[in-house]
């Protein structure tokens, strides 16, 4: 639920006159700057303004940093700020985005490229993961001889994640051999959440009938090797980094540096993404000031969306950018992708 603005009438108007006025030129912002956009029947004194904006300061939503000059937004200011907005997909949002992802035909190659499309058209850092569902559904595995003794196990999940892994068997397996497991375990596991495909196939291997059946008997030396004990790692695309570099985010080469290598570790984005995108699936969501979770992210803003597309697969999509941003477009943008990845097939 979206706590009430704690400003209201002329105060809240102003506070929103000076953030907009921040975010366009980044330079502190003078009374005189406020009066002069506000003439006609709206139009209020140079001084009036400054009593206002005094009163702003002492309540924490502007800074001063000279005496003589203007005043800037704090967090507080554009916590404010945002909480009022208001997100807007018109239908040219929507057909900008889907053009984006021209070609793209499947909700695994939209998610690739999502963070790609959420760095060009924001020119921010963006993110997109892919997160498994905690029970994971089996769709099909295949089995792949190679040298060696060796199988390459691929299994495939409803929610289209594929994961692969090579084992090692004491004695090989012939190609058909290989066919014959890989139909048993597709026509009767198939659509079986894998822990509970792992639990029967391990107590019919127990059974006493399996060490008569000489399909099963083969079956079981890729079963102790781990068949279907695979772990599905969230999928994690990233871009543009680089455009940290050039923004002032107040911080030494060495501060820097330890943002870059933050977000270098997909531990550290599930973190940001898990704990400021808890809100339910298909609602934007904007983080303020992320100094809670890296020092050198104090001056940083997250904006991002939960998708749960068919087969239980959470996708994230995230916009990471400098607190003086654009926030209607950089929202705008990210309803928009996950409204274009909602109707992308699995």
């Amino acid at each position: 639920m979206v706590e009430p603005s704690p400003l209201t009438g002329r105060k809240a108007e102003l506070l929103h006159s000076i953030v907009r006025e921040y975010i366009e030129t980044g330079q502190p912002v003078a009374s005189r700057t406020i009066a002069r956009r506000r003439r006609g029947k709206h139009a209020l004194s140079a001084a009036t303004i400054r009593n206002v904006m005094a009163d702003l300061s002492e309540e924490g939503f502007l800074s001063q940093p000279h005496t003589s000059a203007g005043r800037i937004p704090t967090e507080k200011a554009f916590q404010v700020f945002v909480r009022d907005l208001c997100v807007r997909l018109r239908p040219s949002d929507l057909e900008r985005v889907g053009a984006q992802f021209s070609g793209v035909e499947t909700l695994e190659d939209g998610i690739e490229r999502s963070s790609r499309v959420l760095r060009d058209l924001t020119h921010n850092v963006g993110i997109a993961a892919a997160i498994p569902a905690s029970s994971q559904t089996l769709d099909q595995i295949e089995l792949v001889p190679l040298p060696d003794r060796r199988v390459l196990v691929v299994v495939v999940t409803r929610d289209r994640m594929v994961r692969d892994k090579v084992v090692v068997l004491d004695e090989a397996l012939t190609p058909e051999e290989l066919v014959s497991i890989r139909n048993y375990i597709n026509v009767n596991f198939g659509g079986w959440v894998l822990n509970e495909a792992r639990q029967e196939l391990a107590r019919r291997l127990e059974a006493e009938a399996a060490y008569y059946d000489s399909l099963l008997r083969r079956l079981r030396a890729l079963y102790s090797r781990g068949l279907l004990d695979v772990e599905f790692d969230p999928e994690i695309h990233m871009e543009g980094a680089s455009y940290l570099m050039a923004l002032d985010l107040r911080l030494t080469r060495e501060k820097l540096r330890e943002l870059l290598r933050a977000l270098e570790e997909k531990k550290r984005i599930l973190q940001l993404l898990d704990r400021f995108l808890e809100q339910p699936a298909g609602e934007v969501h904007v983080q303020v000031g992320l100094g809670e979770m890296h020092s050198a992210m104090r001056d940083l803003s997250l904006i991002g969306i939960k998708i749960v597309p068919p087969g239980g697969m959470a996708v994230k999509l995230a916009v990471l950018g400098p607190m003086r941003m654009h926030y209607e477009r950089v929202m705008a943008a990210v309803l928009g992708v996950g409204r274009t990845l909602e109707q992308l097939p699995a």
